[in-house]
């Protein structure tokens, strides 16, 4: 596991060398990555929870949320697949003093998007989106492949802070790279 707290989760501006065109496209879209996966699945878009729960928070995640080292957060691990396929893994933590006061109940997300659901309430500010390669021993068993592009970004509504974490897996790019749009 990477030491260093955050190191490894870099912004566009310190990124290199760059991914292709399409890669960089997908990891710094701005837009709601919910949507443009309905988009590319022709509607075909489900969620899959794989994990929720409280649970002590990862270091680097901590470090984003301005957290104590250890800090105990809503943890909440999905799929996001289309057509069937799971094409992205998703971990999406906030810390429980946050959650506790503000009334965004994460836990009653079954197999909605959250995503949708921070896009939709305007009174989320996103900040800088930063990637990096998704260690791997970080992702569920099935889906552990070396170099996988992940993506994060924190939302924040007043005292609440939400990191969400997408890492895009190797049936999403065989996905986009069949589609017509992207030929």
């Amino acid at each position: 596991m990477p030491h260093s707290k955050s190191l490894f989760w870099l912004p566009q501006s310190r990124l290199t060398p760059l991914p292709d065109a399409s890669t960089l496209d997908w990891l710094f879209d701005e837009g709601s990555l919910t949507r443009r996966l309905i988009g590319l699945s022709n509607d075909r878009f489900s969620v899959t929870p794989l994990f929720e729960g409280w649970q002590a928070l990862r270091a680097d995640e901590c470090a984003a949320l301005e957290l104590e080292e250890g800090s105990e957060g809503w943890v909440r691990e999905v799929y996001l697949r289309g057509n069937g396929e799971a094409w992205v893994f998703a971990r999406s933590v906030a810390a429980r003093s946050a959650l506790q006061g503000d009334g965004l109940h994460m836990d009653e997300l079954g197999s909605r998007s959250l995503g949708e659901l921070l896009f939709c309430d305007r009174a989320f500010q996103r900040q800088a989106i930063e990637v990096c390669h998704y260690p791997q021993e970080w992702l569920p068993l099935e889906s552990r492949a070396p170099e996988l592009w992940g993506r994060r970004s924190r939302f924040d509504r007043g005292a609440l802070s939400v990191l969400v974490a997408e890492i895009f897996l190797p049936t999403l790019w065989l996905a986009a790279r069949a589609h017509p749009e992207n030929r």
